[in-house]
C-alpha cells in the first residue's frame, strides 16, 4: 500500500544520507539510521545509532577559543553485515555493496504501518552469476532494547557458498555534520569485546566524560535447509566479527538472522549493561516472532494516534507521525529525556533540546498524555539548574537554557561557523529566554487537555510559578513609556541578536517575548488563586515566594510594553527604524536566500541592519493563541488588536521573512489559514515537504526536523479544526482549506478515549465511544453541545 510506505528506487550516492535519515527506525529508547548494512560511513553514507538522553561532553579549540560541547553520542554500530560470493571452482568475489559495479537493482522501502525497513539489492558479476539479497530490519517497538534484521540470499545461475560477515563496530565517532568537522568527536573509550553462548558476540565501551557504560550483544544465526553452516568468530579491541559460510544452490533461499540487544548504565533494573545485553539477546525469540510482536505494538500505537487525511498530504503526514512516534514513543514516558530538535536521526544541533516541544506536545497531549507528562518531567527535574542560572544572571525564578542536554545547564555553543565565509562567529542565541514561556505554555496545555490536576498543583505549579518569577524580575519600569520593559533578549527570529553598531548583544521588548511573558504571568496569578489553600501555603514556603508576588504578576501581565510602528506590532523596539532590504535584488543574485544572515555576513554586512526575519516571530503569537485569546491578551495589555490590525501585521512580516527555518512555513500556514486561506496552502505544502524534499538544502541528512513534523500534525489536528481544550470543554472553530477540507482526527480528551472528529466543508462530526466517562462538552460557534458516551452528533459549522 503506497499510502503506508515510502520507497526509494535505485542507488544515488548524493541522496543516500537523506534517505538514511528518512528511513531511520526507532522506538523512543534508541534509533538507528537507515543505512545499508553492507556499507560503511563515508561521503555517501553515515551509520548512526543513538540512545535517547545519552550525552557526552568534549573540549575543542576552535578559532583560538577553547569551547566545550555536549553531544548526543553516536554509539557502536550494530548494522554491519556484509557478504560475497564463493562460487564452486572459482575465486571468492569482492565484498558486495551498492556502490560497486556489480549492483543491478536496488530498492529501499520503509513500511510505516509495520515499522520495518526492507532493502533489496540484486548483484551480477562478470560471469552472469546473480545474487538477490533482501533484508528486513526492525527496531522493536514493544521491546525497547531489541533490534533485528533478517537477510535472505537467493542465488541465480551458480552454486557454491555465500560468505557472510556480521559485526559490531565500536570504532565510531560523531562525524555526521560537516560544519562540526573541527570539533572533537571521539566520545567512546575503554572498548572490550567477547563471545557468549556460541552464536553471540558482545561489545562494551563507555563515554569519555559522562562515563555512561554501553553494551551491545548480537546473536547471528543462519538457516540453510539442512546444509552445514561453518561459523568462526574474530574479536579485536573495538570490533566483533562472526563469519558464516553458507552453502547455496540456484533458486534456493538461505537466511541470516541478526538479533541485537542494547543497554546502557542509565537503564534501571539491571546489574550491568553487558550482562543485560547478552541475556536479552539469548532470550529473544526468532525473527518471525519478533516481527509479529513488533507489528502488534505498532498496531496499538497507530490506533491511539489516529489521523486520517486523504491523498499525498496524508501520506506525508503519516511519515511525519511515524518519525515523531519513533522519537517520542510510550517508552519515552519512563525516560529522563526531552524533545531533541532533530529527533534520534542524526547529529545536527548535537541532539540538544530547544523549544521544539512547543510544536510536538500539543499533538501528544491528545493521544499520548503520559508521554507529554514524562517530557514535562524532564523540564521539572532541571528546574533547580534553571533557578541557579537565574541567580547567576541576577534574577529570581527559573531561566531555562535555550539549548539543553543532560543536566540542564546552557548548552548553546559560544561560536558558530558560517560556511559561506569560513568564519567562526559569536553565537548569542542563548538570549532566547522565551524558551521558558514555551515550557510554561506546555505545562498549561497538557493540564487543560488531560485534566491532570495533580501534576498542575505540584510539579506544574512549581515550574510555572518559577518561570513567572523570572519574568517579573526581568521587567524594568520605564517612565518614558509608562510601561515595564524586558531588555537584552533575542526573539524566535534568530537573525537579529543586537542593534546596528551596538557593543553588547540583545534586543529590547521583543513582542513575542513580552506577550508570552504576560501570558505566563497571568496564568501564574490565576493558578495561585485556584490552588487549594493548604497546597498554596506549602508551595509558597517551598519556593520562598512572598505573598504579594502574585499581585505583582497580575500587574505586570497588564503593563508590559509591546512596541508598535506604523500600525504594526514591532518585532522589537526599533525594528521599524531598520533599513529595508532589496529582497528582489538578493533573490536575483543568490536564488535561495533562506540563510540571508550567512549571505550578508559573507558580504561583510549584517542582518541586524535590516527589516528581515529568518522565521516567524511576531506571527508565532497567532500560532500559540486563537484569534479570540490573542485579542484578549492585547486587550489586557492595553491595546486593541482587531482582525484588520492583525491582518496588517501578518502581511507586513510575510513580505520580510526569508523562511530560513522549517518551522516558518508551518507557522505561516497556520496563521494564514484564518486570514488569507488562498495563500495558506502554499506554506502548508512547504511545511509538509520540508524534510522529504530537503527544502533547506542538505540539512535533513543530518537529522529530521522534529518540531516541523510534529507541527504539521498539529496543523491538521488543532490549526484547521480550531480545537482548544479549556474551561472543561473542547472548543472547535474549523477553518479547513480547500485542499484539506475532509479529514478525521481521533483524540483522547481526559477520560474519554478515541473521541472521533470528522471535518467536512460545512459540518463536523463528533463521536464519543461508549464508556463510563463523563459526557464531552463541545463549544462551536458560541453554542454548547453535550455529547454522551456512545453517541455521535453532526454539528453545522457557523455560517454554513
Amino acid at each position: 500500500m503506497r499510502a503506508w510506505s515510502w520507497t526509494y528506487e535505485g542507488y544515488e550516492p548524493e541522496s543516500e544520507r537523506l534517505r538514511e535519515a528518512l528511513c531511520t527506525l526507532g522506538n523512543g529508547y534508541f534509533a538507528t539510521r537507515g543505512a545499508v548494512s553492507e556499507t560503511s560511513s563515508g561521503p555517501a553514507h553515515y551509520h548512526g545509532t543513538y540512545v535517547a538522553g545519552c550525552y557526552n561532553r568534549l573540549v575543542s579549540t576552535v578559532a583560538g577559543h577553547r569551547i566545550e560541547n555536549e553531544d548526543l553520542v553516536n554509539l557502536p554500530d550494530w548494522l554491519p553485515l556484509r557478504y560475497r560470493l564463493r562460487p564452486e571452482g572459482a575465486e571468492p568475489g569482492p565484498w558486495l555493496s551498492p556502490d560497486r559495479a556489480e549492483l543491478a537493482e536496488h530498492r529501499r522501502t520503509l513500511d510505516l504501518r509495520q515499522g520495518t525497513l526492507v532493502i533489496r539489492s540484486v548483484y551480477e558479476d562478470g560471469a552472469g552469476r546473480r545474487l538477490t539479497a533482501e533484508q528486513c530490519r526492525l527496531v522493536h517497538m514493544g521491546e525497547p532494547h531489541l533490534a533485528a534484521q533478517r537477510t535472505s540470499f537467493t542465488a541465480d545461475g551458480w552454486a557454491g557458498s555465500i560468505e557472510v560477515e556480521s559485526g559490531l563496530d565500536g570504532d565510531v565517532r560523531n562525524d555526521g555534520v560537516e560544519r562540526y568537522g573541527e570539533l572533537a568527536n571521539r566520545h567512546l573509550t575503554h572498548w572490550h569485546t567477547g563471545t557468549k553462548h556460541g552464536d553471540t558476540n558482545w561489545l562494551r565501551c563507555r563515554t569519555v566524560t559522562s562515563d555512561i557504560r554501553v553494551a551491545l550483544a548480537a546473536r547471528t544465526r543462519a538457516a540453510a535447509s539442512g546444509e552445514t553452516v561453518t561459523a568462526t568468530t574474530r574479536l579485536t579491541e573495538r570490533q566483533t566479527l562472526r563469519t558464516l559460510l553458507i552453502p547455496v544452490a540456484p533458486g534456493r533461499t538461505v537466511t541470516v538472522d541478526k538479533t541485537v540487544a542494547l543497554y546502557t548504565s542509565r537503564d534501571p533494573a539491571i546489574s550491568d549493561p553487558r550482562s543485560a545485553a547478552v541475556e536479552e539477546a539469548r532470550r529473544a525469540p526468532g525473527f518471525a516472532r519478533l516481527l509479529a510482536s513488533h507489528r502488534r505494538a505498532w498496531e496499538d500505537i497507530w490506533r491511539r494516534a489516529a489521523l486520517d487525511v486523504p491523498g499525498e498530504a496524508g501520506r506525508i503526514l503519516r511519515l511525519h507521525l511515524f518519525h515523531v512516534l519513533q522519537t517520542l514513543s510510550p517508552h519515552t514516558a519512563e525516560l529522563d529525556v526531552g524533545v531533541p530538535a532533530r529527533g534520534l536521526h542524526g547529529e545536527a544541533y548535537r541532539g540538544h533540546v530547544f523549544w521544539d516541544e512547543l510544536f510536538v506536545l500539543p499533538f501528544l497531549n491528545l493521544h499520548f498524555p503520559e508521554v507529554s507528562r514524562g517530557l514535562l518531567g524532564y523540564r521539572h527535574r532541571r528546574l533547580p539548574a534553571a533557578c541557579r542560572a537565574a541567580r547567576e544572571a541576577g534574577r529570581l525564578g527559573a531561566m531555562y537554557p535555550w539549548q539543553s542536554g543532560s543536566d540542564g545547564r546552557e548548552e548553546t555553543q559560544e561560536v558558530h561557523l558560517n560556511p559561506l565565509s569560513g568564519r567562526w562567529l559569536a553565537d548569542h542565541s542563548r538570549l532566547q529566554h522565551h524558551v521558558g514561556s514555551a515550557v510554561a505554555y506546555n505545562v498549561w496545555q497538557y493540564c487543560q487537555a488531560s485534566g491532570d490536576l495533580k501534576f498542575l498543583h505540584t510539579k506544574g505549579a512549581e515550574t510555572l510559578l518559577q518561570i513567572a518569577r523570572f519574568w517579573a524580575s526581568s521587567a524594568v519600569w520605564d517612565p518614558s513609556v509608562a510601561r515595564y520593559r524586558i531588555r537584552g533578549v533575542m526573539g524566535p527570529d534568530e537573525y537579529h541578536d543586537g542593534y546596528p553598531g551596538a557593543t553588547a548583544p540583545g534586543l529590547d521588548d521583543n513582542a513575542y517575548t513580552n506577550v508570552t511573558a504576560a501570558w505566563v504571568l497571568a496564568r501564574a496569578y490565576e493558578l495561585c488563586g485556584a490552588l487549594p489553600a493548604s497546597r498554596r501555603r506549602r508551595l509558597f514556603e517551598r519556593l520562598q515566594l512572598d505573598t504579594d508576588e502574585p499581585e505583582r504578576w497580575d500587574d505586570l501581565s497588564r503593563t508590559l510594553h509591546v512596541p508598535f510602528h506604523r500600525g504594526v506590532i514591532s518585532q522589537f523596539a526599533g525594528y521599524g527604524d531598520l533599513a529595508e532590504l532589496d529582497w528582489a535584488g538578493y533573490r536575483a543574485r543568490y536564488g535561495d536566500i533562506r540563510r540571508l544572515d550567512r549571505i550578508l555576513e559573507a558580504e561583510g554586512d549584517s542582518v541586524n541592519r535590516y527589516q528581515a526575519s529568518k522565521q516567524a516571530d511576531v506571527l508565532m503569537l497567532g500560532y500559540l493563541f486563537s484569534p479570540g485569546e490573542l485579542a484578549g491578551l492585547f486587550r489586557r495589555l492595553g491595546h486593541r488588536l482587531d482582525d484588520d490590525s492583525w491582518r496588517t501585521t501578518v502581511d507586513y512580516y510575510e513580505r520580510r521573512t526569508s523562511h530560513g527555518s522549517t518551522l516558518s512555513a508551518l507557522v505561516h500556514a497556520w496563521v494564514l489559514a484564518r486570514i488569507h486561506r488562498d495563500e495558506a496552502w502554499t506554506y502548508a505544502k512547504e511545511a509538509l515537504t520540508g524534510d522529504v524534499a530537503d527544502v533547506q538544502g542538505g540539512t535533513t541528512a543530518e537529522g529530521i526536523h522534529l518540531g516541523a513534523m510534529g507541527g504539521t500534525l498539529d496543523f491538521v489536528q488543532r490549526g484547521l479544526t480550531g480545537l482548544e481544550t479549556r474551561e472543561d470543554a473542547v472548543w472547535l472553530d474549523p477553518a479547513p482549506l480547500p485542499q484539506l477540507s475532509k479529514f478525521r482526527v481521533g483524540i483522547r480528551y481526559r477520560n474519554d478515549w478515541d473521541v472521533d472528529l470528522r471535518i467536512r466543508a460545512e459540518r463536523v462530526r463528533v463521536g464519543v465511544p461508549a464508556s463510563d466517562a463523563d459526557p464531552v462538552r463541545v463549544m462551536l460557534g458560541g453554542r454548547a453541545h453535550t455529547i454522551a458516551p456512545g453517541t455521535v452528533r453532526w454539528l453545522d459549522l457557523p455560517g454554513a
